[in-house]
């Protein structure tokens, strides 16, 4: 199953800065994890993250840092900064509340709804 496009622009930022939550890590990594850790559905190409990441650094939400990696490359790793701290903590919020609400109409499980009142995410 593929998430449409709609859905995956509002989903792609929050997936991509929760992901660069656990310490910094470089475009194609962002994409292996993407798609390892959502079981393929936020499968992102790099033509779709890097214009994503490059409007995230200008914001001031992630900054760029060229590093070598362990095989001698060079990489440019992606970080939060303090303000895609804050932003994360807001954005998963409100697509928490977002959950709840459709869990309450009943397009997501009730199952859903427990984890999101004990403060889950």
């Amino acid at each position: 199953m593929q998430i449409e496009r709609e859905l995956m622009r509002g989903a792609g930022p929050v997936a991509v800065l929760k992901l660069l939550e656990g310490g910094p890590k470089y475009g194609y990594e962002l994409v292996e994890a993407l798609s390892r850790e959502s079981d393929g559905l936020l499968k992102m190409g790099q033509s779709t993250l890097y214009p994503m990441l490059y409007n995230l650094e200008a914001q001031g939400i992630v900054k760029a840092k060229k590093a070598e990696a362990e095989n001698g490359r060079v990489r440019k790793y992606y970080s939060l900064t303090a303000k895609g701290k804050r932003r994360l903590a807001k954005d998963t919020k409100q697509w928490q509340t977002v959950a709840a609400a459709m869990s309450a109409l009943g397009v997501l499980p009730h199952t859903v709804q427990p984890a999101l009142e004990g403060g889950a995410g």
